[in-house]
């Protein structure tokens, strides 16, 4: 929703009646995941994309009509072979699309949006009414329970860097590159600087734990720490063991890291706790230099996030195929 947040508003300041396509279902090679959205305007405009081509013109035919009837509607749609193929599938799919008038309900969400006030949008499908929760959800992705359709917006993914080592670098330019807001913290005024982190959204110079204590941590949050130093390890792992952040990794070996899990048990952490923590840090793609190191913790993140398999796209095929699997 944020993609398309700035022509929604655009168009509902203009007076310009607007409708909103929602994927709620997905069959076979489907080229947007559920959630996607797609804007029609009553003049005309369209925004976003709920199949990255394949249906479009048809999901606008129907918007048209949810305008005039003021009603929603539940769609289905085919994606042939050759059509899928043009938009880069492999194969054909299909997919189901609400549309709805999009009204005051989607005004709240976007202004929430702007806030940065998580939220949930639950809809019954067979109405095609849709129910705005203020609370923060407790999924990432959206998901389908039989005639019930759920979006979670939390927060905007934030990833807060302890460590403005070398390797925290490359991984501060790739979490920006995938969305992220990166917070750089380091107590070291030489290392935490704009010339070597030039991407951070946010430099602190200050010890770990007062700078998390001064941060918004919450389950859209990856915390990395790269310092690998007990005065600033320690410091940092008590203070994000007590969030609910939804990423926790910590550089350092084994021993390293059996090390700090032995002083926290005794400072009272339990083993839930601990296990929370990533550490070693990241998946072992066989990394030589800092840039691929970063590449193995920004995988590891992301795995975590969405619930990745972290299999091979081939074995994971052949897991989903296998006999009884």
């Amino acid at each position: 929703m944020r993609e398309i947040a700035d022509e929604f508003r655009q168009w509902r300041a203009a007076g310009d009646p607007v409708a909103i396509a929602t994927v709620v279902e997905t069959w076979g090679s489907s080229p947007r995941p559920l959630g996607s959205k797609m804007l029609v305007s009553g003049s005309g405009k369209m925004a976003g994309s709920v199949s990255n081509g394949c249906v479009e013109g048809a999901v606008f035919e129907a918007a048209q009509e949810v305008l005039a009837s003021g009603r929603p509607r539940l769609v289905e749609y085919g994606v042939a072979d050759d059509i899928a193929f043009e938009v880069g599938l492999a194969c054909g799919g299909h997919i189901e699309v609400l549309i709805q008038p999009a009204g005051e309900m989607y005004d709240r969400a976007l202004n929430l949006l702007a806030a940065e006030q998580p939220f949930l949008l639950r809809t019954r499908l067979g109405e095609g009414e849709t129910q705005l929760i203020e609370r923060g959800p407790d999924f990432e992705l959206a998901r389908r329970d039989g005639q019930t359709f759920e979006e979670p917006f939390g927060r905007p993914a934030q990833m807060v860097i302890v460590g403005a080592i070398h390797i925290a670098i490359p991984l501060h330019r790739m979490a920006k590159l995938m969305g992220y807001r990166v917070t750089i913290v380091d107590a070291r005024g030489q290392f935490a600087t704009a010339e070597r982190f030039p991407d951070a959204d946010q430099l602190l110079v200050q010890w770990p734990d007062e700078a998390l204590a001064g941060l918004t941590i919450d389950r859209s949050t990856a915390v990395v720490i790269l310092t690998h130093d007990p005065k600033f390890d320690m410091p940092a792992l008590r203070s994000v063991l007590r969030t609910e952040a939804g990423y926790v990794g910590a550089i350092g070996s084994r021993k390293t890291n059996q090390n700090r899990f032995d002083a926290l048990r005794e400072e009272g952490f339990g083993d839930d706790q601990l296990a929370r923590v990533h550490g070693p840090i990241g998946l072992d793609l066989g990394a030589r230099g800092a840039e691929e190191t970063a590449l193995g913790i920004m995988a590891e993140v992301t795995a975590v996030r969405y619930g990745g398999s972290v299999l091979p796209m081939r074995e994971k095929k052949k897991q989903a195929v296998s006999p009884g699997s």
